[in-house]
């Protein structure tokens, strides 16, 4: 008891800082902390950490706060703005609060702030991701008023042998295309993409290949994946499912680019994911759910 009083006293002398204020390294710090018993370990360095969240991820700084109680950070949110299926919205990249910290309030000021800057910079809604089994989290959110909308699955191939052997139609093109052509034709078919595959996380990264699918000089799919076989994009146009189109895809990119398996991560396509199965892919244990909060 007399713990919880002397952490219930500290937490009254917590600060509360943009990430842009303050050194990198305590943003790191409190990640680090954060996460030690999480359900999923990390073990990031400190530019690991850089390059990732605050790269494609689309975390800004600016849009993100630390907690410290004297030079220790012992909390951290990260946020990302931009226009997610046409409605402004921040993102929470990440929350982590050091384990002596928890139930004191540190990750509700800390979204108190995450929201304030969301509605300064106009945004109409906040969204997270959360792992399956995470309960706390989970609840926490939903207290929030984050309600869940997807569910976020995650496949992977190993051995793409039975993929080769599959006889495919010869009326099927398969192109390699500029990521600005593959942007321009995916764009109009209307369909959900996680914010982790979306165009914009994608327009940040070099190590992607594009391809595009034509059945009589129209495109009718396309595939962005990268060099060690992660999916980002797979689809095909309803009118032309069932004839082989996505299996095309995915066969002349292993070939091409050497792939030795495949992953990827789907929210609620019950399309795709009987494709993926139908193709062996495995389901793994770990899933995520998409939240969202309207403001």
């Amino acid at each position: 008891m007399e713990s919880k009083l002397k952490k219930s006293i500290e937490v009254e002398k917590i600060n509360y800082f943009r990430c842009s204020e303050v050194d990198v390294e305590l943003a790191y710090q409190a990640f680090s902390i954060g996460f030690s018993d999480y359900i999923v370990k990390f073990n990031y360095s400190k530019e690991q950490f850089v390059n990732l969240f605050f790269c494609p991820e689309g975390n800004k700084p600016e849009h993100s706060f630390v907690a410290i109680y004297e030079n220790e950070a012992v909390g951290v949110i990260l946020g990302g703005i931009k226009m997610y299926e046409t409605i402004k919205t921040m993102r929470c990249g990440t929350l982590a609060i050091s384990p002596d910290y928890r139930g004191l309030g540190v990750s509700q000021k800390l979204f108190e702030l995450h929201k304030e800057e969301a509605e300064k910079n106009g945004c109409k809604q906040l969204f997270l991701e959360v792992i399956v089994g995470n309960d706390r989290a989970i609840n926490f959110y939903k207290k929030l008023g984050y309600e869940k909308i997807y569910d976020l699955s995650y496949f992977s191939k190993s051995d793409l042998t039975s993929l080769q052997q599959i006889q495919l139609e010869s009326s099927t093109e398969v192109n390699k295309v500029e990521f600005n052509t593959f942007k321009e034709t995916i764009t109009n078919w209307d369909f959900h993409i996680n914010w982790q595959n979306d165009i914009d996380y994608l327009e940040k990264l070099t190590n992607f290949s594009y391809y595009l699918a034509r059945v009589n000089d129209e495109n009718v799919g396309g595939l962005a994946v990268n060099e060690n076989g992660r999916i980002s994009i797979l689809i095909t146009d309803k009118v032309y499912r069932n004839r082989k189109i996505a299996t095309t895809l995915l066969k002349s990119a292993a070939n091409e680019l050497n792939l030795k398996s495949f992953s990827t991560s789907i929210p609620n396509n019950n399309s795709l994911e009987g494709f993926l199965q139908k193709l062996d892919f495995k389901k793994e244990k770990i899933a995520q759910y998409e939240m969202y909060k309207m403001i």
